[in-house]
């Protein structure tokens, strides 16, 4: 829009500037004589001025005459094709003006000028490799989803432009929410330029979304090798698809790559609380109690979590309540002003009946922390401790409306979910669920 409203002022300004320049001409007094050899000419301002411009018409004339004899007499010495690339450089010149023209439309977003330009471009040029994928984007711009798609097929037939008609057909697809075609076809786009980052981390995103982890570990490889991703950020990604591999291969029952696919899950990163969590549950279901013990134990000392007690608790499913609220002050004493920590010694004291203990544990929690959970818990502790049941009706009712407490929250989009998973179900991130 500025650039039209740019052209229409520069007409506008030649015009009048052309109009005082003529109108001064003609009313200058006066002539030019030209005097050589013995013979004078005399002529009129505005015959000079019409001299000069023919005179320039004419050498341009035969400065065109001139390339076409040179032109010719190569013809006639042998050279076969120079009549033929006398007439097509202007041709070519023509075609290049128009290739520029529709980029530029392009980038103003002016799709029906570029479309323009770039039929004109192919008709000139006759470079397909040039002005197929002018079409195909100047087709986009205009809304020609289907043209835009013939254009990019055309890219497939050229080796050289094969990996752009490719990307173009895969952006296509993804726009159109067929993910099964769009993964093909950005593994084919992988083959062809396995070091290109935006196709990595397409094929990354549509193999994490389909749960092909496998895949995602190869791609996850190569993008490291292409220097495409920071080295602590690909072994925590790693550490991920370790956990979704193990996983699976627990729920299938396959109980040997479960344990390998969570243990390296859990060394690739300790602080990866469901990791942990698996791994110790493999373990424990093999017998394996001591190691299993060192790997919560780690995990809580990072950064307490339910699951990490609910798997400690585990370790001895028929222990007496009060030897497991002993066994448990090794995890409470490492972080012992945490409200995890205060809740589940609270819990603990609750199934031993130990309501003043119970309420000591809380503290202040319910109130500092009104959630779900430290609501419930006191509402708990105020009946086991017989008081009136208003009193325990009205943490009930609050603990319905507080809330929820810490849960697994999607950073890019904050949907919060039940459990933990390698990708978000609403936003189909990967790797963005907090504990939080």
């Amino acid at each position: 829009m500025i650039w039209s409203l740019v052209k229409v002022i520069f007409f506008v300004a030649l015009a009048i500037g052309l109009s005082f320049g003529l109108s001064y001409v003609l009313e200058t007094p006066g002539g030019v004589r030209i005097a050589f050899g013995g013979q004078e000419i005399s002529l009129a301002p505005i015959g000079f001025i019409i001299a000069i411009l023919a005179l320039l018409a004419m050498f341009w004339v035969l400065l065109k005459l001139s390339g076409l004899l040179v032109a010719v007499l190569r013809f006639v010495t042998g050279d076969e094709t120079a009549l033929k690339r006398y007439w097509g450089r202007n041709r070519e010149r023509r075609g290049f003006d128009a290739l520029a023209e529709g980029m530029i439309a392009l980038a103003a977003g002016e799709g029906s000028t570029a479309v323009a330009k770039a039929a004109k471009a192919e008709r000139l040029l006759n470079r397909p490799e040039l002005t197929r994928l002018l079409n195909a984007q100047a087709a986009e711009l205009s809304g020609n989803s289907s043209g835009a798609l013939e254009h990019y097929k055309e890219l497939l037939q050229d080796d050289r432009t094969r990996f752009v008609g490719v990307q173009g057909i895969l952006k296509q697809k993804l726009a159109a929410g067929d993910s099964e075609t769009a993964l093909k076809l950005a593994e084919k786009a992988f083959a062809l330029r396995p070091k290109h980052h935006g196709t990595l981390d397409t094929l990354f995103a549509l193999q994490s979304d389909s749960a092909d982890w496998a895949g995602a570990r190869t791609t996850l490889s190569a993008k490291l090798h292409a220097k495409a991703l920071p080295k602590d950020v690909a072994r925590r990604r790693d550490a991920v698809l370790s956990l979704a591999d193990a996983k699976v291969a627990h729920d299938a029952g396959d109980q040997a790559a479960a344990r390998a696919s969570a243990l390296e899950a859990n060394k690739l990163a300790p602080t990866l609380v469901p990791a942990a969590v698996l791994a110790a549950r493999i373990l424990i279901e093999e017998g394996a109690k001591r190691p299993a013990t060192k790997i919560l134990k780690a995990a809580w000392a990072t950064a307490p979590h339910p699951d990490l007690a609910t798997a400690f608790a585990a370790l001895e499913p028929d222990e007496p309540a009060a030897a497991r609220r002993k066994r448990f002050e090794q995890l409470a004493k490492v972080h012992p002003t945490h409200h995890e920590t205060k809740m589940l010694l609270a819990e603990l004291a609750l199934t031993e009946e130990d309501f003043p203990t119970a309420r000591r544990e809380l503290g202040d929690l319910a109130e500092e922390m009104p959630t779900t959970r430290s609501l419930a818990l006191m509402a708990a502790i105020e009946r086991g401790s017989g008081a009136d049941e208003s009193v325990v009706r009205a943490f009930l009712a609050k603990a319905l409306s507080a809330n929820r407490g810490d849960q697994w929250v999607c950073t890019a989009c904050g949907h919060a979910h039940a459990d933990w998973a390698p990708t978000c179900y609403n936003c189909k991130a990967f790797d963005t669920l907090e504990w939080k």
